[in-house]
This record gives structure tokens, sequence and C-alpha cells, in this order.
């Protein structure tokens, strides 16, 4: 019997998906008679069933991957089957799919429901550069490390697991002030090894799981409460310091003879490097760069005398640059300074001004718990700080942060000149009032 979550061949007698654990059988409300997956009406006593949510928009992975994961993916694919990958599986839901769909017209909820939800979920799984293996009826199925190969794959799948939360829980907010339905998700992550066997032209991956990496990923989801990520104690060792990680305990997980360590996934940590990460847990003693780090310090002298300085630090991978700017930043001398830093990051392509706003959220003190009251005020009260005259830059650093009113005319600008006044109106005045830049 085919699974009608997962779509895994199972046995006839089979009650449970041995790939997912998801149940196989349907029962009629009315009588509680054993349906078929594809029923409509029950075979027993002719009762209208809930209908399952067509997936035909999403029936193959070449019609939902953006075309430069496409690209890369079928570039590479040769070199890919065959070989063992380190990935983190990713399985989200919509909690309750079937009651929502109760009492409902099939097409009217697929609309308003699972398409707009469908949408939020892949969309996170893409920001990051993860791939929908699968997209089962009411949720998804991705992997983050395969195809792709990603060495930060479990920090990015937990990213993208909170991001999926955020642009739901707000949608899931409209939702409920114009139907009244409560719409959630839950999302699942476990991190562990799989072996690509191959990647057709519609991206479908054939792949073989390594132990339990699937199986404990779809169990978190199943365990995880409305609104919450869950994952496993591999993810954490992989992810720990740039996610914020709540334990929860040992619990039992079918399937499994021993308990599983389970934490729920937060928030996104402090730190966006690995050398951040590893600050975190301690560092080993800083010797051998006596020289270059009072080369630093003799530039910000000269900067403190009003003379402007660049320093530029070049070498080969892993020879120190990161450590050598950390232990400047984190010595007596420039303790008096502002310091704000700001890092490109891989999965950051997707996000434009990335490494602007990392600045302006230093500049402005805002945390990532601040809500969006909270931005807007602390942006408006730092740029007219610094000069009255900059009123009219605070919709595009509003928009650049997130906290820009839906309804407000700057959104609804022409692509060209958003992009125009975002630069001009809103970087370069607000950084040379500053004096970022001169």
């Amino acid at each position: 019997m085919k699974c009608p979550k997962c779509q895994h061949e199972n046995t006839l007698e089979a009650k449970f998906c041995e790939e997912c654990a998801a149940p196989l059988a349907r029962t009629c409300a009315n009588c509680g008679s054993e349906l078929s997956v594809t029923a409509k009406f029950c075979s027993q006593c002719g009762h209208r069933l809930p209908a399952v949510a067509d997936t035909t928009r999403f029936a193959s992975p070449k019609s939902y991957t953006p075309q430069h994961l496409a690209d890369k993916i079928l570039t590479s694919r040769t070199a890919l089957e065959g070989e063992r990958k380190q990935v983190t599986v990713l399985f989200a839901d919509i909690k309750g799919s079937m009651e929502l769909l109760a009492d409902r017209d099939a097409e009217t909820a697929q609309k308003l429901l699972f398409d707009p939800v469908l949408e939020r979920m892949i969309e996170a799984v893409h920001r990051y550069e993860g791939t929908v293996h699968r997209v089962m009826g009411d949720g998804i199925m991705a992997l983050f490390g395969a195809p792709l190969a990603l060495e930060d794959h479990a920090v990015r799948a937990c990213y993208a697991g909170l991001r999926m939360q955020e642009t739901v829980t707000r949608y899931a907010d409209e939702v409920r002030r114009s139907y009244g339905v409560e719409v959630t998700i839950r999302v699942g992550l476990n991190s562990g090894e799989i072996v690509i066997r191959a990647i057709g032209n519609d991206l479908h991956m054939d792949f073989t799981v390594v132990g339990q990496t699937a199986h404990l990923a779809s169990r978190m989801e199943q365990m995880a409460k409305p609104g919450s990520v869950l994952t496993t104690a591999h993810t954490l060792q992989l992810a720990e310091g740039f996610v914020v990680m709540k334990p929860l305990g040992a619990v039992p997980v079918k399937g499994l003879t021993d308990p599983v360590p389970i934490y729920e996934v937060t928030g996104v940590g402090a730190a966006r490097t690995r050398l951040q990460a590893a600050a975190g847990r301690g560092l080993t003693p800083f010797v051998g760069r006596d020289i270059k780090l009072e080369q630093l310090l003799h530039a910000q002298r000269l900067a403190g005398q009003s003379h402007g300085q660049v320093v530029a630090i070049v070498g080969e991978a892993g020879v120190g640059k990161s450590r050598l700017v950390h232990e400047f930043l984190h010595s007596r001398h420039p303790a008096s300074w502002l310091a704000l830093e700001s890092s490109s990051v891989s999965y950051g392509r997707a996000t434009p001004y990335l490494p602007v706003i990392e600045l302006l959220r230093g500049y402005f003190n805002i945390n990532i718990d601040d809500n969006t009251q909270s931005i807007r005020e602390k942006i408006s009260d730092g740029v007219l700080a610094l000069d009255p005259t900059l009123q009219d830059s605070l919709p595009p650093l509003l928009d650049l942060l997130d906290a820009l009113d839906d309804e407000h005319p700057f959104r609804s600008l022409d692509p060209l000149l958003h992009r125009q006044h975002t630069y001009q109106v809103s970087v370069v005045r607000v950084f040379e009032t500053t004096g970022w830049v001169n």
C-alpha cells in the first residue's frame, strides 16, 4: 500500500508507513468503517468524506524548485550519485488538516489554506538552499546538504524551520480574521547520513537512508506541538550556538528501544560564524599574532586622531583571520568605541542588503526578540537623534528591517525606484551622517 503522506510503498498488511510512520488506513467518521486512501464516500454507509487536498500543483520537484538551484543540482548530479552525504532532514505539516477540510469545499480549502501554507514552507526551505524532496498533501519533506552539499546544513534547516513558522503564523492571523479558522504547522528535524542513488531530470532524488535519519525527523514532526520546531541531539551538536534550543528531556519514540533526548528550536542564536559559536564554548590560547594585533591597534589610533583607516586582512583559509579580528575587538583598546560587525553568509544571497541590515541592527541596538513596534521606535528615535532632516529616510530603513506597514506607499514603488531610494536615501545618507562613509 502506498503511503498517502510520503508515497512510500508498504506491504499490504502494514497499518503504519515504514518510512514516515503515518497511519495507512482511513476510517469513516460516521460509521467507523475502514476506507481506501482515495475514497470520496464511505462504501458502507454512503457518508461523504472530507476531501484530501490535491497536490498536482506540486507533483514534481522541478515545478517548484527555483531555476538557479535546479541548474546546480543537474550540473553536479553525475558526481553526486552514489555518494554518502551528511544531511539534515526536515518534515513539516499542517496540524489537523483533515479537520480544516471538513465541511468545506476542497478547492476552496486548498486555495485558501493548503496552497498558501505549502508555498511558505517551500519558500523557507529554498531561502536557505535546501531541497524540497516531496510535497505530501498537507506538508513537505526537505533535505539540507543533499543534493547540494552544505557544511552548515543543520543551521540552515533550523533557520528554515523558524522562518516557516514565522511566515505561516503571519498568514494564519489573516485567515483567522477573515474566516475564523486556526491554521498551525509543526516542524521536525534530524541530522544523519543518506546515500544518493540517482537524480532524475525532474529533480526527483532516489536515495537510501542510513540508520534512523528520516524516521527520527518524521517522529519529531509528529511529536511537535503546533507552532513549534522539534529536533534531536544530532542536529543540536551541529547547530549549537547558531540557534537557541530548549531541552525537553528524553522521551520514548515509537520504533526505538531507548528514549531519545529532544529539543525545541526557539530562536536564532547570537553566533553568525563558526568562530563566534566556538567562542561560546571557549577558545584556545591566542599566540603568535602580536605584530599583526599591534598593526590593527596602530590603525585604530590613527582613526581616533581623525585619520580614516581601512585595513584588509588576507590569508589562506584557516590561518586565523577571524580569530585576529575577534581578539582585536575584545582587547581593552577599542572598549570605548562603537564596534559594528557584519558578515556575508552563503545563504544570505536570498536576502538583499543583508550585510547592511546587520550593520543597522547593530547601530540601532535591535535585538532578535524585538517586535515590529519596538523596531519602529528604535529606528525613529535613533534617526531623528542623528538629524531631524533624515525623516524621509525612515520608510526605506523600516522596509529594510521588515518593520514598514504593508500599506505604506513606499512598498508599492516601482522596483527600480524602490532600489534607488533604499540605496540613496537610506544607506548613503544615514551612513554619511553617522560617519561610516565619507
